[in-house]
């Protein structure tokens, strides 16, 4: 008893740091998971929020565009018109010089001068328009500029919404390939577990098979070491016998030194699965197959917590009748089918 007692106090004093160690470990990996993923979606909406102004921007590009060319369009209507009026303003002045040579060689006076004042007026009426087209073309000529100005700063926009978008599709690629490469290394780590927890499953497997021997009443079935009911409990019963309590002696000590060896960042436990035959039980005590089960489960998880078993490390489930291994509705195949099955696995 005195060695019973120093085990389970060094098993409460040394386990729950590495169960807390893991526990940290764990829940950094999450945190770092978490951490991606929110960056990744602000990158997300950051991008989603450039393409919207690059559109945006895009189109009023467009429609300055279109506004330039109709200016461009008037600039050369106004300019047609120019040239159009300077050669009847040439036209005009060259009538009125010949007019006045007619007068000064003084063939019909009069009549030259009123040609003269005529083509005057029509010299002064098209300078006035000159001017008024002149004034019109300047005009449009600022505001073809001014276009061209916002053009330019549309433009220089764009480039900079252009470089801005670049970088932060580069930096989602970044994100997107570290998120990868952690979660390759996650699993990488989960996989090195595994392994290394079949490894130290084999080995406790074949301490088991020391120390039990080769019963008949005892199978290894896969991954698991099943026992019959008959071994643990009586007929109906889910108090453990003195023979039951015998063999949950021998598997305490290989669980008690298997914990010594399998490092504690290792998730491990040890199932305990109740199962029954599929004839009904039904009493004050248990009012199902499925309670027995599960009773029967917990009373052997209780008695290895008693022999310094970690509770960390154990999991009662009751199966009832509902996972046989044999489906025949023979006597054999109702013993077969109580039993208890031990299986060391992943929490």
């Amino acid at each position: 008893m005195a060695l019973a007692r120093g085990r389970r106090e060094r098993g409460i004093d040394y386990w729950p740091g590495f169960v807390d160690a893991l526990s940290t470990l764990v829940l950094g990996i999450i945190f770092l998971l978490t951490v991606f993923v929110v960056v990744q979606f602000f990158l997300s909406q950051e991008v989603a929020g450039k393409d919207t102004a690059l559109v945006r921007l895009n189109a009023q590009i467009a429609q300055l565009t279109d506004l330039l060319s109709l200016e461009k369009t008037g600039k050369v209507d106004l300019e047609d018109e120019i040239a159009r009026m300077r050669a009847n303003l040439s036209g005009v002045e060259s009538e009125r010089d010949r007019l006045r040579a007619s007068a000064d060689a003084g063939a019909g006076a009069a009549s030259a001068q009123s040609q003269i004042a005529e083509a005057q007026g029509k010299i002064n009426a098209l300078s006035g328009s000159l001017d008024s087209e002149k004034s019109v073309s300047a005009r449009a000529l600022a505001q073809v500029e001014i276009l061209n100005q916002q053009i330019a700063a549309l433009r220089r926009q764009l480039a900079a919404l252009e470089s801005t978008l670049d970088a932060s599709e580069k930096k989602d690629k970044d994100s997107q390939s570290r998120i990868a490469d952690l979660g390759q290394r996650l699993n990488v780590a989960l996989a090195q577990r595994v392994q290394e927890l079949s490894r130290y499953r084999s080995d406790f497997f074949g301490k088991l098979r020391e120390i039990l021997g080769n019963r008949p009443d005892i199978r290894v079935v896969g991954d698991r070491f099943v026992f019959q009911s008959e071994v643990f409990f009586d007929s109906g019963q889910a108090v453990l016998s003195p023979e039951g309590r015998n063999e949950l002696d021998k598997l305490a000590a290989a669980l008690l030194e298997l914990e010594k060896k399998i490092p504690p960042e290792i998730a491990w436990v040890l199932r305990v699965d109740g199962h029954t035959d599929v004839r009904p039980i039904a009493s004050s005590q248990f009012p199902s197959n499925w309670a027995l089960s599960a009773a029967r489960a917990i009373s052997v998880v209780q008695y290895l917590m008693t022999k310094g078993v970690s509770p960390q490390r154990l999991v009662a489930a009751g199966f009832g009748e509902f996972q046989p291994l044999d489906p025949g509705n023979t006597e054999e195949a109702f013993r077969r089918n109580r039993r208890l099955e031990l299986k060391l696995t992943e929490r």
